[in-house]
């Protein structure tokens, strides 16, 4: 083989080795193509997902936080509700308070004669004769306003006299609390102050029953018995 031959041979070799190595260059550089694709793909998706994971909590979160206005607001409007119910039926029951004044009130001795104070005189000997009953003593303490105070010595003697009948037995003794009186009325000038509409307080003489039979009091008893027929006559509705 001449010097040709080999120089012919020789560049034959180095063709196909720079033949062989730009292939195998183009297949890396193909196969690193296709990775990075791959990858970027999956680092898109990943962004996306996380973008949209992001975008779920948030709106999660602002429909959490809606809900909770929602709730805070519809809590506010039945308070609302609820406390212009309840001022309503406290108007009804100062309305009623101030009712109790005009069953009670009397001037003077002259006064207590009239008609309408001659219901309240028997008024007060039925709420001395219903105390006797549930107190079942033979000694009683009573307590009055010093304003009704004539008027409770008027009816005394027939209470305690009506009461023996009743119950079948020994009239009992009713001793009239001179030295400490309920409240007098309510009056416009001291709004705070204990106040009294009328009616009478009976206790044990030991003190360990008493019955408060005054008109505030069995109002209020009343009050609430008739309660839930009162919001159901107003407001449709039975309050729970």
């Amino acid at each position: 083989m001449n010097d040709g031959d080999v120089s012919k041979q020789i560049q034959q070799m180095v063709r196909f080795i720079r033949q062989e190595a730009e292939e195998k260059a183009n297949e890396i550089s193909v196969s690193a193509e296709e990775e990075f694709n791959i990858e970027k793909l999956q680092l898109v998706e990943a962004e996306k997902k996380k973008i949209r994971q992001e975008y779920e909590r948030k709106e999660r979160q602002i429909e959490i936080r809606r809900k909770i206005e929602y709730s805070m607001q519809l809590n506010a409007s039945r308070i609302k509700v609820l406390q212009a119910q309840d001022d309503l039926v406290n108007t009804m029951k100062e309305a009623a308070s101030k009712e109790l004044l005009n069953v009670s009130h009397h001037r003077n001795i002259l006064d207590a004669l009239s008609h309408h104070h001659h219901v309240y005189k028997h008024l007060l000997k039925d709420l001395i004769i219903q105390s006797l009953l549930r107190l079942k003593e033979p000694s009683v303490l009573l307590r009055c306003r010093e304003h009704d105070l004539h008027l409770v010595e008027h009816v005394l003697d027939s209470a305690a006299e009506e009461y023996a009948e009743k119950a079948n037995v020994p009239q009992p003794e009713i001793i009239v609390d001179k030295h400490v009186y309920l409240p007098p009325a309510p009056s416009h000038h001291n709004t705070h102050d204990p106040y009294c509409s009328g009616g009478v307080v009976l206790a044990s003489r030991d003190g360990k029953i008493v019955i408060e039979n005054t008109l505030d009091a069995r109002l209020d008893v009343l009050f609430r018995k008739k309660l839930p027929a009162i919001r159901k006559q107003l407001f449709g509705q039975v309050a729970a």
